[in-house]
């Protein structure tokens, strides 16, 4: 095989990877409740926040709500677009919660309950919940991350476990 139908294959393998990640589906299993836009975009989509509810993976009665900004735009509406690490959190008990006691052991990592992604293949949008035994509270950590350099920013909700009524 010569140098020219090599380099005609690695396009062709890039580009149908590059398609397959766009879209694949989100590793995130959430509900989009609103957004608002943020900024005019005269082509594509317009720059917006976007609001989602997601349900803690391993322990019932957990809801989490993550504000998280969306970018727009002619690469925001192809999946191009790199949103930025802003995003907020509010975590609440609905019901009566049981911890397991694999998660009341505790990593000092946390577990992860939320993934999506915030960019074509190196950034995504996480939160982590841990368990603090002495206030028994399960606390939430949202944070942005990519391969090479992730972000400081991050935002924080605890939801302690209070008898349910």
């Amino acid at each position: 095989m010569n140098i020219r139908y090599s380099a005609r294959y690695f396009k062709r393998l890039l580009a149908a990877s590059l398609l397959i990640l766009t879209v694949a589906p989100q590793a995130a299993n959430s509900e989009e409740i609103g957004s608002v836009d943020t900024t005019f975009k005269i082509l594509g989509a317009n720059h917006k926040i976007v609001i989602e509810a997601f349900d803690d993976p391993d322990i019932s009665n957990v809801t989490c709500y993550l504000s998280r900004a969306k970018t727009g735009g002619i690469k925001g509406s192809l999946g191009l677009a790199e949103d930025t690490a802003d995003a907020a959190i509010s975590c609440h008990q609905v019901g009566p919660i049981v911890v397991p006691d694999a998660i009341k052991a505790g990593k000092e990592d946390g577990d992860a309950v939320f993934k999506q992604r915030t960019s074509l293949i190196f950034k995504k949008l996480q939160v982590n919940r841990f368990y603090d035994k002495k206030r028994n509270t399960l606390v939430y950590l949202a944070y942005s991350d990519r391969v090479v350099d992730g972000s400081p920013k991050n935002a924080l909700s605890a939801v302690p476990i209070m008898p349910w009524h």
